[in-house]
């Protein structure tokens, strides 16, 4: 059986403390506290989509913070979360290209049977799931929004 996404990430951080990556090491019990406490909290063991979600929780964070600091030209911190940001996305799987994007929209539409606005919860339930740490939930959000429109 594969290991599993958390498992993957403990084995790295063995790794990052024989090699004495002190920031890396950092990083990735960060991410480890961050799942053990939605454990704890919801009295669960998560599986990989839920670590994904924790993951991408992350990844939001991190690019709303580089926002952030280059608004305030602090080069020293976006340097600091960029580094985070690129550690983390390798957790994450490849993302998706605007095609592949395009084709699983159609597909969910078409599964869910939504035809207007309304039916945007449907298709966001689906596609949150499928499209999990692969794309930017806002994208997906306007795409859903600009082709339930188009087609009401």
């Amino acid at each position: 059986m594969a290991e599993s996404l958390k498992e993957r990430i403990q084995a790295d951080m063995k790794n990052a403390m024989r090699q004495k990556d002190a920031p890396r090491l950092g990083l990735i019990r960060l991410i480890l506290a961050a799942v053990k406490q939605r454990e704890v909290d919801e009295r669960i063991t998560l599986d990989d989509e839920q670590v994904l979600a924790s993951l991408g929780k992350m990844v939001k964070q991190r690019r709303d913070s580089i926002a952030q600091y280059q608004k305030a030209e602090r080069q020293d911190l976006v340097d600091q979360e960029a580094f985070e940001l690129s550690v983390i996305e390798e957790y994450l799987p490849p993302p998706l290209s605007a095609d592949e994007l395009a084709a699983m929209l159609d597909e969910v539409i078409e599964q869910t049977g939504a035809t207007s606005a309304q039916d945007m919860g449907k298709v966001m339930g689906v596609m949150k799931s499928r499209a999990q740490g692969r794309a930017d939930m806002g994208v997906i959000s306007s795409q859903v929004k600009q082709r339930l429109s188009a087609t009401s």
